[in-house]
């Protein structure tokens, strides 16, 4: 039932990695729903109250539920926990991932450009790692699935900000149309980068990139059109983002 819970979470308040995650095969469904259930409840965290202590507390509370040996009575931190332990998950990562999500509580822009790409290291890279790991993968794959991650979390980062700027935050260092292309150039690298290294990556860990799906066609919409992503209009067509997601899932490629 905390498996169930943990789906019906992710399916309400993730409806694209939801997809993702139903595109993989069932018994690689059951260790990435946990790790999903916990990156929704940390990313959302800190915008459950306006007061920054409360957010703190939250974050605090998910960093305690990795770090203890027993699980806690929670829909979700029971089974992550189950997963942490079978799955020898690397704790300092699954640390990282959280106190990233600080960022989001307060209203200050990123010191720099490393800042901000710590940031998406540590939040989407560091979860598409935890997600290879949890399938089983092996040091050699890191490079490789982190540079995926790190594109597809830039691609996610850059579709939210019009929520951001609306919540008051100010996401870019630079938000000139330049700059914003640019910035989605560099997605575009660390993507192919990934698509070099592809021999690194086994078939049987390939559904934890599936998350990734919408991530090149975003960055290259954002790299083409970088107004869009300040208006809101980085778009795929559903077609375009069942075709791909359909793709990726049958093929293994990514």
């Amino acid at each position: 039932m905390s498996l169930d819970a943990c789906a019906a979470l992710v399916q309400r308040g993730d409806p694209d990695r939801f997809l993702a995650v139903m595109a993989a095969p069932l018994a690689a469904r059951a260790r990435l729903l946990p790790l999903y259930a916990l990156n929704l409840e940390v990313a959302r965290a800190p915008w459950v109250s306006k007061e920054p202590m409360i957010a703190e507390m939250r974050l605090q509370w998910w960093r305690d539920v990795v770090a203890e040996p027993h699980p806690r009575a929670h829909e979700v931190a029971r089974p992550l926990h189950d997963l942490i332990r079978t799955a020898d998950l690397p704790l300092p990562v699954l640390d990282q991932m959280i106190e990233a999500r600080r960022w989001d509580i307060y209203r200050d822009p990123f010191e720099d450009q490393a800042a901000m790409d710590a940031y998406l290291e540590d939040t989407g890279a560091g979860l598409m790692w935890l997600s290879a790991c949890a399938l089983g993968a092996t040091a050699a794959a890191e490079p490789a699935v982190r540079a995926y991650g790190w594109a597809a979390a830039l691609a996610q980062y850059l579709h939210a900000i019009p929520e951001l700027a609306a919540r008051g935050r100010v996401p870019l260092l630079d938000g000139r149309p330049q700059a914003v292309a640019q910035l989605a150039v560099r997605g575009l690298i660390r993507l192919n980068t990934a698509r070099k290294a592809t021999a690194s990556v086994p078939r049987a860990i390939r559904p934890a990139l599936l998350a990734g799906w919408q991530a090149e066609g975003w960055l290259k919409q954002a790299s083409r059109d970088p107004a869009a992503v300040g208006e809101g209009r980085l778009q795929l067509s559903d077609f375009a983002r069942r075709g791909r997601l359909l793709w990726q899932a049958t093929t293994g490629l990514f």
